[in-house]
Formats: structure tokens, sequence, C-alpha cells
């Protein structure tokens, strides 16, 4: 079966399941409406599956064969961005000795040399926040965090005040006011370097001019250094990488004793109520931004045991998305609240922190902009046909607001 063909039957799949919610609305469920729902969830997760390993499969053989290579496009860019694309692959496509004087004007115009020994450029501002736009469409963490862009990594306190537990005060006639000044504080926002490794071009490739050099190879750095951001924006000890969301929040709940491998309707309740109804009703919160509303964050692991749960009547309180498998436009919902799926968070075990709820729009992500670039040419690759390329890139992320999201810790027995 197809990419294609499987994300069609996902999306019925879901679309069945929510027909059936509808059509019970607040009726009690039977055993045999129970048992409907869940081989349509457990057939909807077995598709989801699937997709996944058919495209990590493809991811794979991509990665190997360059078999995703896109073609060429002429694209109708403003000068400025045609004249930085141009520059940026001039410098992919030839070593320094083989650029004309006019070429290497252009790749000093677009990228100014750090380390030219060692072919390193500093991606020009440009083209660099055209990489961390990149970024910010890829990984878990970058759909729902804030995200900001400073033009160095140095070091930086970025200021927080939590001022939940404030109040006003009714007062008579003629009295003065009190004095209640907010209480800031300033949480780590500091970057770290990552790195892509090596990413290995066939030179065949390199010198063909009717592949897309630049989109193919910016593919593969930035996919590489996203995925490690993510795991360390989502589980990084904050001790040489970034605070992550996982240590940087509170438990909101634990569960008892001979829960550690499952949670409960009563669990998911306590999680929602654990957190400030300061952050549960949102004012800023709308269709156009379901990420500046809590939610819920957990795995795929995770997910298999929580879609299965029913509340008091037996009703299922998963309500996935019509479109899920197709256009991914809405999240599935739990409670009522969006759920978004982070591989890096924990599975189930004992003591895991396997899920997360709350404002994730609070965790903070920064970018640098300076993005480093490398291209080797010496006898190790091309004595295999290969040139090399290596990207390094700034970043840093930390929970700005530490009540703002609760985790459920597993039992330890």
């Amino acid at each position: 079966m197809s990419m294609q063909a499987l994300r069609e039957r996902l999306a019925a799949l879901n679309k069945s399941a929510n027909h059936i919610l509808a059509e019970k609305g607040s009726q009690t469920w039977s055993k045999e409406d129970q048992a409907k729902f869940d081989t349509t969830m457990d057939e909807a997760e077995r598709i989801k599956a699937q997709i996944d390993s058919t495209q990590r499969l493809m991811d794979m053989d991509a990665e190997a064969n360059f078999r995703d290579v896109p073609r060429r496009e002429n694209g109708d860019l403003d000068p400025k961005a045609a004249a930085a694309r141009l520059g940026y692959e001039i410098f992919l496509r030839k070593q320094r000795t083989e650029m004309s004087a006019e070429e290497l004007m252009k790749v000093r115009n677009t990228m100014s040399t750090t380390t030219g020994s060692q072919g390193g450029f500093t991606v020009q501002t440009l083209v660099a926040r055209d990489m961390i736009d990149l970024l910010k469409s890829y990984a878990y963490m970058r759909r729902v965090a804030s995200q900001i862009t400073t033009e160095n990594g140095a070091d930086l306190s970025y200021p927080t005040s939590d001022g939940t537990s404030e109040t006003g005060e009714l007062i008579a006639q003629n009295t003065t006011a009190t004095s209640a000044d907010p209480v800031f504080a300033n949480r780590a926002l500091n970057t770290f370097k990552f790195g892509s490794k090596v990413v290995t071009v066939p030179i065949e490739l390199v010198q063909d001019a009717q592949f897309d050099i630049v989109g193919m190879v910016t593919k593969r750095l930035i996919d590489r250094i996203g995925r490690i951001e993510n795991t360390k924006f989502t589980l990084g000890t904050g001790t040489g990488e970034p605070f992550g969301l996982v240590p940087a929040s509170s438990t909101g709940k634990v569960g008892t004793t001979g829960q550690t491998l499952t949670i409960i309707y009563d669990d998911l309740v306590d999680m929602v109520d654990s957190l400030d109804a300061a952050y549960l009703d949102n004012p800023i919160s709308s269709p156009q931004d379901p990420t500046a509303s809590p939610g819920w964050m957990f795995s795929q692991t995770m997910r298999r045991v929580v879609r299965k749960i029913k509340d008091t009547a037996g009703r299922p309180i998963w309500t996935p998305s019509y479109d899920e498998g197709l256009s991914s436009g809405s999240p599935d919902m739990l409670l009522g609240y969006p759920v978004y799926i982070n591989n890096d968070m924990a599975v189930p075990a004992a003591n895991a922190f396997s899920l997360a709820f709350g404002n994730f729009h609070k965790y903070m992500i920064r970018d640098a902009m300076d993005i480093t670039m490398f291209r080797f040419d010496d006898s190790a690759f091309m004595k295999l046909g290969q040139v090399g390329f290596l990207a390094w890139a700034r970043a840093g992320g930390n929970l700005l607001d530490v009540n703002s999201v609760k985790l459920y810790q597993h039992s330890a027995t």
C-alpha cells in the first residue's frame, strides 16, 4: 500500500472514530460500543505505526543514496536572496582553488571567511535566517515553543515575572493604595553549539548543475541538527546543554503504586487541575494559534496507553483529528486540550516522566545567527569520490515560567 493510501486510510479511520463519538454523544457506552471504538483506534494506531516505519525507511534510503535529491527550480527570488543563494551554491559546488575571482567575490559577499584553510565560512545573515526558519518548522518542540533570534550567541538572561499569586485590593474612599511591586526573575537563555556531523555527497552530484545542491545539503544538515536540538530542548539538564522542558518543569501528579506503565482517567483530570487556573483560561488562545493554549505532550508509546482510556460512563476521552495523516492541520484532543507527540519524551516506566501538560509556548528557544559551514575536499573524501559538508549552529532553550507546565510521573513500583 502506498504512503498516500496509508494516509487516506488513517484519515478515514479517524473520521469514523469521530463519527462514533458524535453519534453516542453523552450516552453511556456499552461494551460493544467501547469494543467498536477501540478496534477502530487500534487499526488507526497500526496504520500510523506503518506510516512512521515506512517514512523512516524512506529517510534512511534517501540519506544513503540521495534518492530524494530535488531538481533545481527557477523561482522568482528578490535580487538579494538570489545573490545570496548563488554565492552559497558556488561555495557548495566548487573548491576555492577552482573559483574565479568573480565567483570568489560572490562567495565572500554571501559568507564571511572564518577559517579559510579548513573551508569554514560563517553564513551570511540572509542565508542563516533561511536555515533558522527551516529549523523552526522541524521537530516537536519548535512547533509549540516561543522563539527568538539574536545576532550572536553571547550569554543572555531573559527577564520573567509570575503574577499568578498577585491580587488587587478593595479600599475605602480617600484611602491610599498599597504597593505591590511585581517580582522579576531571570532565566538563563544561553546558546550551545550543535553539529550536523559530516554529510558526504558524491562528487557527481556536486558537479551536476541540474540538481539542487543547496536544497539537498541544507536539508541534510538541518534535519540532523533539528533532531539533536529537539532531544536537548526536551531533556537537556542545563549543564553544558540547554535547559530541557522536562527537567525545568514540576511534578503535577504521581501515579499510585502499580502504575509503572499506566495512567488512569483520574490522573489526567488531576493533571489538568494541577495547573493554575490562570494558565488554563488563556486569553490569547485562538484557533489560529492553538499552541498559545494549554496542551498535552507525550510519545507515541504513551499515546497507545492514553487513547484507550474511558471516562466513568465508558466513553473514550480521546478525540482524533479528522485530517491526521493528510494535512495534520489540527491536533488530536484529550479532555478538550490539543495533543502534541514528542518521541523524545520518556516511555512509560518506573519513575518516568512520560507526560507533560501546560502552556508549552512558555518554553523559549533562542537561535544565534552565527551558523558556520565547512566543505571538505581532502584526500580522505576525494579518494572515495566524495565531498564532505558540516554545519555548526548555536541555540539554547529554557522554560521561562516553571509553573506553566506540569509532569506526570509513574510510580516507582
